[in-house]
């Protein structure tokens, strides 16, 4: 019988003929923590009684989410975190580096690793073909120490991709339109594996965003094949060593199907206060937006600020709405900056913020203020998301958020372009 990505994946690192529903101990390759979350992970780590991390370089410990700190409690993590991880031996980046799941697919993350972290977007590396997924704390810092863990293999929905993105129309408006399809609990404890022609022309970067918004589903993981265009990217990155080939047998067996077509996608929006409460964005025109937020690890990539500086060169944001840009690395801000999006972008009144999460998760950067409305290139908009429940939050892509930004009100891209 052949196997899903998933099987393959943690039957390679459990050394078992994995199968769907089995429970497997994997061999983890990449285990990381993050400000948030990762004090809690090193104090149950050293109430274990674990001594040591089993694998100091291929532990990793990010400071993403509250950069600079806003406060002195935040701070105090901070200062944990680099203590830690000098003592350890783990991998550190600091403040500006970027978000952590950026990072880690820039530099980190293989195809065929299994991957884990105390952050639910981990899912971003299955764009690039590793078995990634967030845990709490407790488990995290399991691994940290033993360099395994368990697993229950999940059952795998195939989603077919075919034909190609309308102009303006992107990775983001897939996913939108996928999780609207599927529901925001629809695919708990699934892998969303994504296959056919239409995922050839499909970038790395919306790769990540897809893989990335997969936990939006409830899913476990979301996987790519590592492809050619995998390669390239990691050829891109100075890491061809890291590449291997992988891919679902052709005669794997999924608990079901979906199709996709790209080309009858259009800009897609999520509502407040549910993921899978989506609309065509043409179908929100008049709803004014206060705040335009570009970023986050799902959409704060270089593609994402090119198409951004497209739609804005030459013009003013809104005068009514503010323009926040953060982007995802400082790989990523230099490279921008070096193609003159960054400039573009200032040009137009843009307020950039340091690399990193910024005002997605609500603690600093961008906090809303009551009945205020933001359209953010994020993953998450429930009530108080970003850090005001009595604001709202829509989702939309880069070029959604662009023309949003220039109108003042949720704008289809396309009738700017």
């Amino acid at each position: 019988m052949g196997k899903t990505l998933a099987e393959k994946i943690l039957g390679v690192k459990s050394g078992n003929d994995a199968i769907a529903s089995d429970i497997v101990i994997s061999q983890v390759d990449l285990v990381f923590i993050q400000d948030t979350t990762g004090p809690l992970a090193i104090r149950q780590l050293r109430e274990s009684g674990l001594k040591k991390l089993a694998i100091p370089e291929r532990t990793a410990v990010f400071i993403d989410h509250a950069v600079p700190s806003p406060t002195h409690a935040l701070s105090n993590d901070h200062l944990v975190l680099r203590r830690f991880a000098a003592e350890a031996g783990a991998v550190m980046s600091d403040i500006g580096e970027g978000v952590c799941h950026q990072l880690v697919a820039e530099s980190l993350a293989r195809p065929g690793d299994v991957i884990v972290a105390s952050d639910s977007h981990t899912v971003t590396a299955g764009g690039l073909g590793a078995f990634a997924t967030g845990m709490g704390s407790s488990d995290v810092a399991v691994a940290m120490g033993l360099g395994r863990t368990w697993f229950r293999v999940p059952e795998s929905i195939n989603i077919t991709v075919t034909g190609k993105f309308q102009k303006t129309v992107s990775a983001k408006d897939f996913i939108l339109h996928l999780i609207g399809r599927v529901g925001a609990d629809g695919a708990t404890y699934k892998a969303l594996e994504f296959g056919g022609d239409g995922i050839k022309d499909m970038s790395m970067s919306g790769r990540f965003t897809v893989a990335n918004m997969a936990v939006e589903a409830g899913a476990k993981v979301g996987l790519f094949p590592a492809d050619d265009v995998a390669r390239d990217y990691l050829v891109e990155q100075g890491r061809v060593e890291d590449y291997q080939p992988v891919f679902p047998d052709v005669d794997a067996v999924y608990e079901r199907t979906m199709q996709v077509d790209l080309g009858a996608l259009e800009p897609t929006v999520a509502r407040p206060h549910t993921v899978d409460n989506v609309v065509p964005a043409r179908e929100l025109k008049g709803t004014r937006i206060q705040q335009v937020f570009i970023g986050t690890c799902t959409n704060g990539r270089l593609e994402d600020l090119e198409i951004a500086a497209r739609i804005l060169k030459g013009k003013k944001h809104h005068p009514d709405t503010r323009l926040l840009i953060a982007p995802a690395s400082r790989r990523g801000f230099l490279d921008s900056l070096e193609k003159g999006y960054i400039q573009t972008l200032a040009e137009a009144g843009a307020t950039f913020l340091p690399a990193g999460c910024g005002p997605c998760l609500g603690l600093h950067q961008g906090v809303l203020g009551d009945g205020e409305a933001c359209l953010s290139t994020s993953n998450r908009n429930f009530k108080g998301r970003m850090g005001n429940p009595k604001a709202f939050v829509y989702l939309g892509s880069p070029a959604t958020a662009a023309a949003t930004a220039l109108a003042g009100e949720i704008t289809d891209p396309r009738e700017v372009m």
